[in-house]
């Protein structure tokens, strides 16, 4: 009877356990879903900013394969030097590990390490009650923002601040963080990206969603979107640019209404500095770029400053090094054929990945399930020798022998309940705990 660990619970690794559980070619196999933190779900849980709903809810079908017989959650426990991937290997016939891609791309320009410059990740892992985020006052004095990026996340983070306390109360967002950003003075946030609007990555329903925010005026200059030629005439465009470029082009023509809050969408502008000013972060220096005529940019040596008390860094995600795996620098990912993990270009038996540590950080949440049915395909064609390797009985009784204490699915409710129920202490929804020692405590009343 093969017993699976899958090393992450989120998207990819959830859709890996399913696909596991789901296939007919070896019957009878268990999976350990384990992931560091105590909460299942990865980034829907702490990536989905808490105004989607709807995305969020993707939980419930995440919940059903995670509640499947065949699947165990266990949470609390990290791959490291307690628990290295050798010995975790021991304990199972085979890992799969969907880690994703946990650190942000940089900027590398000039004061990027200032007071008052964040990754959008910083931001993200705080309004979601990350228990490893740090709450340093991101919007305290802040009148003005820039969001450097044009993608989704960057469209999230933007909206997050212009957004008001009646809109977010509803939500899972944590008190503090709540309380904070109903407090906050930030009235103008500028979203800046190198490309034009054409080559922008957001989706057209997470940019429309900017222009229905109540009190909140979307700024955009027309003749900087002329610049990109497909502005004029976006017909020759894929069908989401087109979109894109179509919403841009109606704000444009329309009366500036008067708002509390302005969100400045802004392309063609590259970023050289970030400004100091006492010792923190005072603004962003952009060089304007033009279209190259080959899909890119090119600068034009001219300048322009946007005066600026708090940067968020949006330009995308790279993968971290796990102790004991092999990686690849230039990547972000682990070597791999076809989800087989390979050191030093030879397959290593049993060790398997999927996900964004597998292919970077491409795709939707979608995208993960024919990654993780290629990686279970591979895995599947070696179970007959991977089988073979006797276990010494439940790697639970291995998991503990380490000094590692799971926390259960059983676990994992006791914290849904123990949010529940501080929502109802505040008058609202279900709010998130955003603290180690709070989630564990939760979990141990299970």
């Amino acid at each position: 009877m093969p017993h699976i660990a899958v090393v992450g619970s989120g998207p990819s690794g959830v859709y890996t356990a399913q696909s596991l559980v789901q296939q007919v070619r070896v019957p009878d196999v268990r999976v350990d879903v384990l992931d560091r933190l105590p909460c299942p779900y990865g980034l829907v849980r702490y990536g989905v900013a808490p105004d989607h709903e709807k995305i969020k809810s993707l939980q419930n079908n995440l919940r059903a394969v995670l509640e499947d017989e065949r699947v165990r959650f266990l949470g609390g426990v990290g791959i490291g030097p307690a628990l290295p991937p050798a010995t975790l290997l021991g304990l199972y016939h085979a890992v799969v590990y969907c880690v994703g891609a946990a650190a942000d791309r940089r900027l590398g320009v000039p004061g990027e390490d200032l007071p008052g410059s964040w990754s959008a990740t910083d931001f993200v892992a705080w309004y979601s009650a990350h228990p490893d985020a740090r709450d340093d006052g991101f919007v305290r004095d802040v009148r003005t923002a820039v969001t450097i990026g044009v993608g989704n996340v960057a469209v999230d983070v933007t909206r997050m601040l212009a957004r008001g306390a009646a809109e977010l109360a509803p939500t899972d967002i944590p008190q503090a963080a709540l309380g904070t950003l109903a407090a906050s003075r930030v009235r103008d946030v500028y979203m800046v990206g190198r490309r034009g609007p054409s080559q922008a990555r957001f989706t057209t329903k997470e940019l429309r969603e900017l222009g229905s925010l109540p009190g909140v005026q979307v700024v955009v200059d027309e003749a900087e979107l002329a610049l990109d030629p497909a502005y004029v005439d976006p017909s020759a465009l894929p069908a989401a640019a087109r979109r894109n470029v179509e919403v841009l082009r109606a704000w444009a023509a329309e009366p500036a209404p008067d708002a509390e809050r302005r969100i400045h969408l802004r392309f063609f502008l590259r970023p050289v500095e970030i400004v100091e000013g006492a010792g923190r972060v005072a603004g962003v220096r952009f060089e304007r770029t033009r279209p190259d005529g080959h899909g890119g940019v090119i600068g034009t040596q001219t300048y322009r400053e946007i005066a600026a008390e708090l940067v968020l860094r949006s330009v995308g995600y790279r993968g971290v090094p796990l102790e004991g795996l092999p990686f690849d620098a230039a990547t972000g990912t682990v070597p791999h054929t076809a989800g087989r993990v390979l050191r030093d270009g030879t397959v290593s038996p049993g060790e398997y990945v999927a996900g964004w540590i597998k292919r970077g950080p491409t795709g939707v949440i979608g995208t993960n399930r024919p990654c993780a049915k290629e990686t279970v395909t591979s895995l599947l064609d070696d179970a007959p020798a991977l089988v073979h390797k006797e276990l010494a009985g439940d790697p639970l009784a291995g998991l503990l022998a380490a000094g590692v204490r799971p926390v259960a699915w059983d676990g994992w409710r006791a914290i849904e309940r123990a949010e529940a129920e501080l929502g109802r202490t505040l008058g609202r929804g279900s709010v998130k705990i955003p603290d180690w020692a709070g989630l564990l405590a939760a979990a141990g009343a299970s």
